[in-house]
């Protein structure tokens, strides 16, 4: 269990090791958009908790595209119903969220992902790095997470450059342009062929954050291997699973729900976003600022578990 402030703490004091001490207003990053969800559906309207056969799922279909793959979803894990509340209310939890897994569509089990020692975090192959500076930071992430990630090591003094591809631009340009400069605004921008420039713009980088899941990257040519002392990899479910996740339904994964009388509410907006952007934030700061590096795997679902029965809430 871990709270938006402890969070913070680690990240001032790394920060100030590394000379640039950063404060933020902690807890009111998880409210910066300024929504609040309705019930079960979410803030943004694409994401509903429907009850299963066995429990709940959040379902998320924010992309174009993502309602005709529905009938595929539904087929693949025998789902049959008038609706598909009445399919979904039909299969067990796994069954929906493998079938998903398969077919590319957001889909949180709730409380799939119980709390751990390693609060949704880590590290793998940890090394003696030497630090260079400036610190060069290649963001390849977009929306909130990774994003807010890199305005955080931009604030502690790193030369953080976000980087987008010239036929896929971070899909958060179409929402709050507020939100996007708040988390942007401090970086340099770079608009990029994926396919012959990523590679050798990794290379050069001290730490780079991305949220792509590995064979995605693995497909251009890039690996974790490839130069930067840190590597942050942002998932839904880590990078073991094909998974996608969004904020909202990998909360519900990690059980960070309110209740009402009939049954489980989305808390806050996509709450798994800016706390899974904090804990990486933190974790990648301590690697620089005891000079060490490695690779920092941040599960979306294993932080809003962490976050699940704080105190205070979220």
């Amino acid at each position: 269990m871990t709270t938006p402030e402890a969070l913070g703490r680690r990240i001032e004091a790394a920060s100030s090791a590394l000379g640039a001490a950063v404060a933020w207003d902690w807890r009111g990053e998880l409210h910066r958009r300024g929504r609040a969800p309705r019930g079960r559906t979410t803030a943004g309207g694409a994401g509903r908790l429907v009850p299963t056969a066995d429990g709940w799922v959040a379902v998320q279909l924010p992309r174009p595209g993502d309602v005709e793959l529905v009938p595929a979803w539904l087929a693949l894990a025998s789902a049959e119903g008038s609706s598909m509340a009445d399919a979904v209310s039909r299969a067990s939890g796994a069954r929906l969220a493998e079938a998903a897994e398969l077919v590319g569509l957001a889909v949180g089990v709730l409380g799939e992902r119980r709390p751990d020692a390693t609060g949704g975090v880590r590290v793998l192959g940890r090394r003696p790095r030497p630090l260079r500076r400036p610190i060069r930071v290649v963001d390849l992430s977009a929306l909130w997470a990774g994003p807010l990630c890199g305005a955080i090591l931009a604030a502690a003094g790193c030369d953080v450059t976000k980087v987008e591809a010239v036929d896929r631009p971070d899909g958060a340009r179409l929402g709050d342009p507020d939100l996007f400069a708040a988390l942007n605004a401090s970086k340099a921008h770079r608009t990029i062929d994926l396919r012959t420039e990523l590679a050798e713009l990794v290379r050069s980088a001290d730490v780079v954050i991305e949220a792509s899941r590995p064979r995605a990257l693995a497909a251009l040519g890039v690996h974790v291997h490839h130069g930067p002392a840190v590597w942050v990899s942002i998932t839904g479910h880590g990078r073991a699973s094909n998974r996608i996740a969004f904020g909202d339904d990998a909360a519900v994964a990690g059980g960070l729900v309110d209740h009402d009388a009939d049954g489980p509410t989305f808390r806050g907006d996509a709450l798994a976003d800016p706390l899974s952007g904090l804990a990486a934030a933190a974790t990648a700061l301590e690697l620089l600022a005891s000079g060490e590096g490695g690779l920092v795997e941040v599960a979306m679902a294993g932080v809003a578990a962490a976050h699940a029965h704080a105190p205070q809430p979220v």
